[in-house]
């Protein structure tokens, strides 16, 4: 027999499983928006200021601008400039697999049960990851969770909320999903004295509760653009143009595949309670409800949806199996591990630690290739090459993409601002790109655009091929540049 505390098999699954996490997570920077982010990082770093007005395109240049991600932009930025593209990858890999780790330490049970479903949360929310500030946000909710379950046992881990909430803030305007999961757990936790849940917090615990939302609301202003922040959120919420053109706002569709995992978790959000010995509390049922509600209107708040649900889950399936006759078998006391099974654990992590590296390796090598397959790559060339004339109209995915290529030679038209362009413009463009009621190139001339940088099956480049004054000057698979000759 061979006694080794750190290869028994528990051990050597949750290490697996973190490998396993941040293996998922690496992958190449497909996120429109990450070129903007980093030009903004860049700018900020070497100007010494924050931006408070549009810098990069000619459409909105000098109009006021709440760039509530800046601190993640000089991060980004900074980590990009020490390690390069694959730094980057890997930092954010490590942001998202730290989120679920955290993730699965609040669920309750059985490391393997928590890690079935882990694993399912991490599934489900792969859509979403990615290369973006918005990872600050699924990590920063993750630690948040942890500390308000925790604190029923130890009150005092309460204090770190403000110090969490000013970091935030700076992050990422996801910081009001924080001050909505404290506002939850404060009421949740109301209705369950009220309803005499016999597990109910003690009456001491709504005071700092109450003091700890206090305390965050109060740090919110202590940001570059002060109280704006308050309403910022909001806004971008309630932004009609947003939720229709964008597609991590809109509705997952549950017809694709991509989808197929969140679709069967709320599905088992909604049979488990019905089946399982554990009842959920006030409290739970009131942030799953609203987390189900935010997944199902947006795309984007699939990770939240998760980190709600997944303990949640995770712990009444623990109470299945506990009241089954073999419950016993659930809690097996410790013994040594025979030899044989402590190198087949040893020869798995080795396994998993190669596999890691190789899948670094390859997704890092992979990410020219994939910035051509997946952004205007040799157009941007081109243009760098050739500087043909005037204003240039870009594709609403390219916008970010041109900022990092060719700022400031060529400002864009538009980018994946949205908040900045506001409805009114996103619905103009819209109508200019799909050619919506009569085509009249007096929408093009109104702004003085000459250059024309779309994908060749846009309904724009189309007409615009039938028209005498424009030729094409560039073509590929990927876009489509087109020049204005008077």
């Amino acid at each position: 027999m061979v006694r080794s505390s750190f290869f028994q098999t528990h051990r050597v699954f949750v290490v697996v499983l973190t490998l396993g996490l941040f293996t998922m997570a690496v992958r190449n920077m497909t996120d429109p928006d990450v070129w903007w982010h980093l030009r903004t990082g860049q700018l900020s770093l070497q100007e010494h200021k924050i931006f408070h007005a549009d810098p990069f395109s000619y459409s909105k240049f000098g109009q006021p601008w709440v760039d509530h991600e800046w601190l993640s932009q000089i991060l980004m930025f900074s980590l990009y400039r020490v390690t390069g593209w694959g730094g980057l990858m890997i930092g954010f890999a490590g942001v998202i697999a730290g989120a679920f780790l955290i993730l699965f330490l609040r669920c309750p049970g059985r490391p393997y049960v928590a890690g079935v479903f882990t694993a399912w949360g991490a599934l489900a929310t792969i859509p979403c990851w990615g290369v973006r500030p918005q990872m600050f946000t699924l990590l920063f909710a993750s630690i948040l969770l942890f500390i308000l379950e925790r604190s029923y046992s130890r009150p005092k881990l309460l204090w770190w909320t403000p110090f969490l909430m000013l970091l935030w803030v700076n992050l990422h305007a996801g910081y009001a999903i924080g001050i909505a999961f404290l506002a939850m757990f404060l009421l949740g936790d109301a209705f369950d004295r009220t309803l005499g849940w016999e597990d109910a917090p003690r009456p001491g615990r709504l005071l700092p509760l109450t003091w700890a939302l206090v305390a965050c609301i109060a740090i919110v202003p202590l940001n570059p653009y002060g109280i704006q922040m308050y309403s910022y959120p909001l806004q971008t919420l309630h932004s009609r143009a947003m939720q229709a053109y964008i597609g991590e706002w809109l509705s997952p569709d549950f017809h694709q595949s991509r989808y197929l995992a969140a679709l069967l978790m709320m599905l088992a959000s909604l049979l488990l309670p019905t089946v399982s010995p554990r009842h959920l509390r006030a409290r739970e049922l009131l942030l799953l409800i609203v987390a189900t509600y935010m997944a199902l209107r947006s795309v984007r708040h699939l990770p939240i949806y998760v980190m709600v649900a997944v303990p949640l889950l995770s712990g009444m399936v623990q109470s299945i199996l506990e009241a089954s006759p073999k419950a016993g078998l659930l809690t097996p006391a410790w013994r040594p591990l025979p030899k044989p099974q402590v190198i087949l654990n040893m020869l798995l992590l080795a396994g998993m630690v190669a596999f890691t590296a190789v899948r670094l390796h390859i997704v890092i090598g992979h990410q020219a290739a994939t910035e051509a397959r997946e952004f205007p790559a040799a157009a941007a060339n081109f243009l760098s090459a050739h500087h043909p004339p005037g204003r240039l109209l870009n594709h609403y995915n390219w916008g970010g993409y041109f900022i990092w290529k060719l700022y400031p030679e060529y400002p864009v038209f538009i980018d994946g601002r949205a908040d900045l362009y506001g409805d009114s413009f996103l619905d103009g463009f819209a109508a200019t790109y799909y050619l919506r009621g009569k085509f009249q190139q007096d929408a093009l001339r109104t702004w003085g655009i000459r250059t024309v940088v779309l994908p060749p099956d846009a309904p724009l480049v189309v007409a615009l091929k039938t028209l005498p004054d424009w030729k094409t000057v560039f073509t590929d698979q990927q876009s489509v540049v087109m020049v204005r000759s008077k």
